[in-house]
């Protein structure tokens, strides 16, 4: 049911949120299809964005999406269709690269103040897959807590624990079994009022499930996994942020089943790596047959291991080679846009002389 006594300050609105005369503020709950869903201390309302917007949008980013303050021209009628006129600066932004060949930014949500990088301890767990998300969430600007669910499906709880603690560097680890009332206790506990977390993870980890939980009800569709090999379908197909009972904002997001990087700070994630860099021989040492490299000496005397540094050296090419792709496409998008404006300015040259 619609809530027609909603509060901006319990969607974690505060004095920084610029607004413009004439309109009104708003937080945007869901979106599809630039199709959005906003709540106002007037109530909530659909919206679209104004052409203006529109017109000078070059990219992704610069439309609205989950969890962005937006300022909007409110209609009379709250049955018809808001208007975003103005764009709020973000305070923190998770994006990661469009799935398949392009190297386009793809915009998850903005706004977070926590991540939870959600993984499951059945047969889905994946380290390796963990450094990824870890990596996309230090460069959003939020803060990043790991989510480690479905501990009814494992019977190395112990050893998983280890593995994912030393890659987690400071991020909190928080043990969810979603079969047991007590085994959501920490993750409630952990979760403040008007504060806003986006569950992330890939298809099958569980994060609507989790939802559903701390909702108290199961107004999220949530599918089973196979049985082949616990991976997931996609229940969740679009973005939406929902308040929970203790005042929390939740977002949830599409299971993600590649999760590409352009802009992700893997100094950060492997910064037991960016140190021992430090002590190589070479500035420019690429960790592979270098003389005096003391990341190799690291793995040669047990303190590294050789998985976390070739998975290291995979994300590093990885965000390389789709940045260089980025950046082909947008010279190309820029050299089609003049080369327009000469053939159109060519053009007109054409009519004149023929006028006179």
């Amino acid at each position: 049911m619609e809530d027609k006594t909603i509060k901006l300050t319990e969607y974690g609105v505060n004095e920084t949120h610029k607004l413009t005369a004439g309109l009104s503020l708003a937080r945007v709950v869901a979106t599809s299809h630039q199709q959005y869903t906003i709540v106002t201390d007037q109530g909530q309302f659909q919206a679209q964005v104004a052409g203006r917007l529109l017109n000078f949008a070059t990219d992704a980013a610069d439309f609205p999406t989950v969890g962005d303050w937006v300022q909007v021209r409110l209609p009379e009628n709250q049955t018809d269709v808001a208007t975003i006129e103005r764009l709020n600066d973000r305070k923190t932004v998770f994006l990661r690269k469009t799935a398949g060949r392009r190297s386009a930014a793809q915009l998850v949500a903005a706004n977070i103040d926590w991540l939870l990088l959600c993984m499951a301890l059945d047969a889905n767990f994946n380290v390796r897959r963990l450094e990824r998300y870890l990596a996309i969430a230090a460069a959003s600007g939020a803060q990043s807590a790991i989510v480690l669910t479905k501990a009814d499906k494992t019977t190395q709880l112990a050893e998983q624990l280890t593995a994912v603690v030393e890659v987690s560097g400071d991020a909190k680890v928080i043990v969810c079994d979603a079969t047991r009332t007590a085994g959501m206790a920490e993750l409630t506990a952990f979760m403040q009022p008007a504060l806003t977390y986006a569950f992330l993870g890939s298809s099958g980890v569980g994060k609507t499930t989790l939802i559903n939980h701390l909702m108290g009800t199961s107004s999220l569709a949530t599918a089973a996994v196979r049985k082949t090999d616990d991976h997931g379908r996609h229940t969740t197909t679009a973005r939406q942020l929902v308040k929970l009972p203790n005042g929390s904002l939740v977002i949830d997001t599409p299971g993600m089943r590649e999760l590409g990087l352009l802009d992700a700070d893997l100094d950060t994630t492997f910064a037991d790596i960016t140190e021992l860099a430090k002590d190589c021989r070479f500035n420019d040492c690429t960790h592979r047959q270098e003389p005096g490299c003391a990341v190799q000496q690291a793995v040669a005397d047990g303190q590294l291991s050789e998985a976390r540094l070739a998975s290291y050296r995979q994300l590093q090419a990885e965000q390389s080679n789709n940045q260089l792709r980025g950046k082909a496409r947008e010279n190309a998008k820029i050299d089609r846009m003049f080369g327009g404006k000469k053939q159109m300015k060519a053009f007109m040259k054409e009519v004149r002389r023929k006028r006179k």
